[in-house]
């Protein structure tokens, strides 16, 4: 009957794996299965306990490494956050520039700049989001050379 805590050990350890997903203790659950195979055969118990040393220490250094590339070469990695952010198209609400400005991001309002050697971007134009630097936005005009200077349209001169 000793057979069946090797089984239940091997269940455990299985039913954690699903849980943490780190591959490793998929390779215990492995070792308590030949460990209860030994047990059938009517090998002792302390040899039963080698083997379930011996057989998890060979998973885990064979089997865990090609399983774990597998994972991660088969699951797109899913971009999150502020990096998620990066290549969207915003619109200005305020003209942005070197030293700063606002746009609508993904439904918010963020402080922004445009990147280095951009050109200013007025408001209500279209701009991408070039990256994130802590709670700013650097972007670029949408189109090149469509900046605050090449903006279609009446210009703008300062006095009321």
């Amino acid at each position: 009957m000793e057979w069946l805590w090797w089984i239940g050990a091997a269940l455990l350890f299985a039913v954690v794996e699903v849980v943490t997903l780190s591959f490793v203790l998929i390779m215990f659950a492995g070792g308590a299965l030949v460990a209860a195979i030994a047990n059938a055969f009517g090998w002792p118990f302390w040899a039963q306990v080698v083997v379930f040393g011996v057989v998890s220490t060979i998973f885990l250094l064979t089997f865990r490494r090609w399983l774990v590339r597998r994972f991660r070469t088969s699951t797109p990695v899913a971009r999150t956050n502020a990096d998620a952010l990066v290549g969207r198209e915003a619109v200005t609400i305020a003209d942005v520039s070197e030293s700063g400005g606002r746009i609508k991001l993904n439904g918010e309002v963020w402080t922004a700049r445009v990147a280095r050697g951009a050109l200013a971007v007025s408001s209500g134009e279209h701009v991408r989001v070039v990256r994130i630097d802590g709670a700013t936005a650097v972007v670029e005009p949408l189109t090149l050379g469509t900046g605050a200077a090449d903006a279609p349209g009446p210009a703008v001169t300062g006095g009321a």
